[in-house]
């Protein structure tokens, strides 16, 4: 069978936080319950919106550092442990779809795209979030931060999800919000698009790239990006 479809695309493998869904506010509310506990003031939900997309020691250590609280590794890890079980209790109270997300999403799976996920949250929540948000049963494959060696930007990740898909080359593209998604597939060799919402804004790609909604993806053929900009940028 042809891994190609009449739009030229076989799969899209997508970024989660800030990509498909806004889940800035859960992520807040863990990070605040966490800092409360220490004594530490509550932070705005923007404030901690900068720091997401590298994966949760990442967000708990740029923000220690950033709010001046003095911190060791050890002291870190307690910190990620209390923020992921915070974040576990409460993971899609205030969680939404940025909009048409999903019944985008849900017109390409009745297309025929293969959907996949590559994300720097923690695997055993993700699947926990797309059950609560049902995702799962529109995504063949979804890998988080803790299931792979090393997590985005480290292309090892995104190429997991597409191994683990069986995706041939040159026939799936990998649709982010940040400029950690877009090194990643550049790592990866493969085409890249960006959304307008989440971070999509500050990421600077090719018109070419640049989504309006989801559902431009089925519009586009493998060669619409091979004559185009260089996706290395």
């Amino acid at each position: 069978m042809s891994q190609h479809t009449a739009a030229g695309y076989a799969a899209f493998i997508f970024d989660l936080d800030g990509t498909l869904i806004d889940s800035a506010p859960d992520i807040a509310a863990a990070v605040n319950t966490y800092l409360r506990e220490q004594g530490h003031a509550a932070l705005e939900v923007a404030y901690v919106e900068r720091f997401i997309g590298n994966g949760p020691r990442r967000l708990i250590q740029d923000i220690l550092i950033d709010q001046g609280i003095a911190f060791d590794e050890t002291a870190l890890d307690g910190a990620v442990q209390a923020y992921i079980r915070h974040y576990r209790r409460h993971p899609a109270s205030h969680t939404r779809f940025f909009p048409h997300v999903k019944e985008d999403l849900e017109s390409l799976h009745a297309a025929g795209i293969r959907l996949g996920i590559c994300t720097n949250k923690p695997h055993a929540l993700t699947h926990q979030i797309l059950d609560l948000l049902a995702l799962s049963p529109l995504v063949e494959v979804a890998l988080g931060a803790d299931a792979v060696p090393a997590c985005k930007p480290d292309p090892g990740h995104l190429r997991a999800v597409a191994q683990h898909m069986a995706l041939a080359d040159g026939a799936w593209a990998y649709i982010g919000d940040t400029l950690v998604d877009q090194v990643t597939a550049a790592g990866v060799g493969v085409p890249f698009f960006v959304v307008p919402w989440g971070g999509g804004g500050e990421v600077h790609v090719p018109a070419a790239q640049r989504l309006q909604r989801l559902r431009d993806l089925l519009s586009y053929k493998i060669a619409a990006l091979a004559s185009g900009p260089s996706t290395r940028t």
